[in-house]
This record gives C-alpha cells, structure tokens and sequence, in this order.
C-alpha cells in the first residue's frame, strides 16, 4: 500500500504553532500578517522586512515539538507503508518526529533557512535573526549585498517545480491519500486531491472545517489531529476501512 499525506497548519497546532484560517489563526489575530508574507511587500519596503524578521524570531516553531499526530506517520511508515509526506507546513516537525527527509515534500519551502534573493546563497535564518537583534533592521547577504528571506514560498513567488512535479506524481501513484489539517483552499496543493481521486485513490480527509473537498471523500474525520490520526494509523495497518 502506498499512502500520500497532505499536511496542512492543522496538524501542528497541537504543537503549539498556531494556523491561518481558524479561530485562532494567524489571519484573524494578525490583520496586516499576510504583507509580512507576500514578496512584493517585502522587497519593497525594508520596514516590512524588519517587522518580517523580528516575527520569525518569535514564531513558536523554533522550541516546538512533533505531536501525536506527526509520529502517527512515522509508526505508519515503521509498519511497512510506503509513505510520502506532502507538507504545506515549513516547520520541519514531521523530520523531527522521524518521517525520512527524502520523504517529505515541503511544498512551502522551510523556515530555517536563508537564501539572497540574488545570487541564491544560502545560510541560516538563526545567523539573520542574530543579526537582527544585533542591530542589523534588515541584514543582507554577505556575499552580494542581496536582499535575504528565509526559504519559504511566499505569497506571489511559484512553488519549486521539481517539488511539486514529485507531489503530482506521488499522488497520481497512491492507494490512499490523507488530506489532515489543511483548508484545502490553497492551490496548487489543493489540486493534488484531484490527482489523486482520479487516478482511483482512497481519500481521507481530516480536518476540523469542512473543506471544498469533502464531497469526495470516502471519509471525512473532524476528531482532533492528535488523536485521530493514531487511531487512523491502526485502523490502516490492521487493514480495516471504516
């Protein structure tokens, strides 16, 4: 059995790292979040940069720990699953829970990371925010004098192709696919599902909203990620469907 997993914010909120779209997501706290976001704003204005940076800084991922739901996946995987991760998620917990590196596709990019935005360096986003709070409001490359960002995709900048021509085919090749803690309204991501279900795969979504997806889906679960995940988990490997 081949499984392909979509994950989305929703499955690291029970880490501590809060989502986008829900209650408590960062767009309804946060009003102006998504300039600090969207690459036009940033490179730009150098203040969005600075606000950018000094919110990076703080964002919970750096001390958060995989959850239940993220090691679900590894157990899956120990079980003799050929298991890919398809992750909109840039805060690398399903590598620290043990999911393969090779085997998970960061369609978002990762937040730990820095590239210049001209001549492609990379370093680190500790040694940016090193600088930051050092003084520097908006560090550029030692290298060229580029302007930095971290390695995530930001809105108005495309996705790695090669990254999302292996998701596309992943989701093409799978027996069941999970869609968990995403909207499943951010595209291309969202067209994976279609990928999928056309090509005669098992859909399983779970999420605590309803999604533009649900129709299709042969099981739709509102359970909390940390908890439906595992029993999922069992049900899969003991080859029970419902």
């Amino acid at each position: 059995m081949k499984v392909a997993v979509l994950s989305g914010a929703g499955i690291s909120t029970a880490s501590g790292i809060p989502d986008f779209r829900g209650p408590n997501g960062l767009w309804r706290k946060f009003p102006d979040y998504e300039k600090l976001v969207t690459y036009d704003y940033y490179m730009s204005d150098p203040e969005i940069r600075r606000r950018s940076w000094l919110f990076r800084s703080e964002n919970p991922a750096w001390t958060a720990e995989p959850n239940a739901g993220h090691r679900a996946l590894v157990d899956l995987a120990n079980a003799g699953v050929d298991v890919w991760i398809i992750t909109q998620n840039v805060d690398r917990l399903h590598q620290r829970a043990g999911s393969p590196p090779d085997r998970v596709l960061e369609l978002h990019g990762n937040m730990f990371e820095t590239v210049c935005t001209q001549c492609g360096a990379r370093s680190t986003t500790r040694e940016a925010i090193d600088r930051v709070h050092a003084g520097e409001s908006d560090p550029r490359c030692r290298k060229c004098g580029g302007i930095l960002k971290t390695a995530t995709v930001m809105f108005g900048e495309f996705l790695d192709q090669h990254v999302l021509e292996q998701a596309v085919k992943v989701s093409r090749e799978c027996d069941v696919f999970i869609a968990v803690g995403t909207s499943l309204q951010v595209h291309p991501a969202a067209s994976l599902v279609q990928y999928a279900v056309a090509s005669g795969a098992r859909l399983i979504i779970v999420n605590a909203e309803p999604t533009p997806y649900d129709d299709l889906a042969d099981e739709v679960i509102r359970e909390p990620i940390s908890e439906a995940l595992p029993r999922l988990v069992a049900r899969l490997t003991s080859g029970e469907r419902s």
